[in-house]
């Protein structure tokens, strides 16, 4: 293969990863076909299978990407915003910025699918989560340190690594939650660090209760 062959390759599955994962953003995993990348591409379904040889390669190559991506913008936070706060904002703005695009996160709209995934696909989402998760306890980590975060314990719940918010073990569990209770409403309540830990009506995330301070 010739050196525009080779750039004649790597352009046409650039674009086909474009529109997949436009795609998966706003539709789905499922709610797309090949027959539907081929047509957007003005391609055929041959040359697809030729660039990735089946759905689940696509997926895969996807998720690869994005989550690269992904930890790339992170590293980006962590190299230009000093404090935890201004991580924490610039974490909630990655996100804000797909939404304002009428796009869902990639991985949050393939975890919604994740018991209809291929194996190497679940495999890769949980590494995606896992990894947010992993930079957020960290960055949490520094609020403690400098000030700008505390953390009070809720009491009836433990507090050490096995049931921390961040830990890697409750992660899994709320995963295994998800996947034996797939649309179930019990799902871990969730909040942005900047609301109150506790409203009217609403739940503080399991075992800690979470309250912004600036640095004096």
């Amino acid at each position: 293969m010739t050196s525009n062959e080779d750039n004649t390759a790597v352009r046409t599955s650039t674009r086909i990863l474009d529109a997949a994962e436009r795609m998966v953003q706003t539709r789905g995993f499922n709610g797309f076909s090949y027959a539907d990348v081929a047509a957007e591409l003005e391609i055929t379904k041959a040359a697809l299978h030729y660039h990735f040889s089946g759905k689940a390669e696509l997926g895969t190559a996807l998720i690869a990407r994005y989550g690269s991506r992904f930890m790339a913008a992170l590293q980006a936070l962590d190299e230009t915003s000093g404090t935890a706060l201004a991580k924490l904002d610039g974490y909630i703005e990655l996100y804000a910025g797909v939404l304002s695009q009428q796009k869902m996160c990639l991985c949050g709209m393939l975890a919604a699918e994740y018991q209809t995934l291929p194996d190497p696909m679940r495999s890769r989402v949980t590494t995606f989560f896992d990894e947010n998760a992993d930079w957020l306890e960290r960055v949490l980590n520094q609020g403690r340190a400098e000030g700008s975060l505390t953390f009070q314990p809720v009491q009836g719940h433990r507090s050490d690594d096995h049931q921390r918010p961040g830990g890697r073990h409750a992660r899994r569990q709320a995963l295994r939650r998800h996947r034996e209770l797939p649309g179930d409403s019990r799902r871990p309540d969730v909040r942005p660090a900047r609301q109150p830990a506790h409203q009217p009506g609403g739940r503080a995330p399991a075992g800690v209760k979470l309250s912004r301070q600036r640095p004096h």
